[in-house]
């Protein structure tokens, strides 16, 4: 499963995409409060998305965040891998490790087979949906789906 803070570094990159523009930046404030989000914790996975290269922020009265590169070439898999690490899809479902660290000798677990055909899904829906993509299904049910 993914972590809280992945899943609102995704809701919060989804909203900039959706909302933010090179020239116009939006502040954390703002952010925070149409995302109904800690403020504070929210920063700090704003901040950690700049060193990480997907955000660019500035400081100041109209500073704020926005995408560091279009919505079309940031994938769901960047986003992860970059807040949760590989784990999510690399990790066993019942043992607290990757399968491939996984000895020869003795048995997979139960559920391997089965397992990793759907992880290897799930990877490549991730890879292959960029913001973009979701920012053009929000859309499509903006009634229904609230940021």
């Amino acid at each position: 499963m993914l972590s809280n803070t992945c899943k609102y570094a995704l809701r919060a990159l989804i909203y900039l995409a959706k909302f933010s523009k090179e020239e116009k930046m939006i502040g954390i404030k703002k952010i925070s409060e149409d995302l109904k989000l800690s403020s504070p914790f929210l920063g700090k996975i704003l901040q950690n998305l700049v060193k990480q290269k997907l955000l660019v922020s500035t400081k100041g009265p109209n500073g704020g965040f926005a995408l560091a590169k279009p919505a079309s070439e940031i994938t769901l898999w960047d986003i992860v891998t970059k807040v949760d690490g590989e784990e999510f899809f690399t990790n066993c479902l019942i043992r607290l490790e990757p399968c491939r660290t996984h000895d020869p000798s003795k048995p997979l677990c139960p559920v391997h087979s089965q397992y990793d055909s759907l992880r290897n899904e799930i990877g490549q829906f991730y890879h292959g949906t960029t913001l973009a993509i979701v920012g053009k299904d929000i859309e499509k049910y903006e009634d229904l789906v609230k940021l």
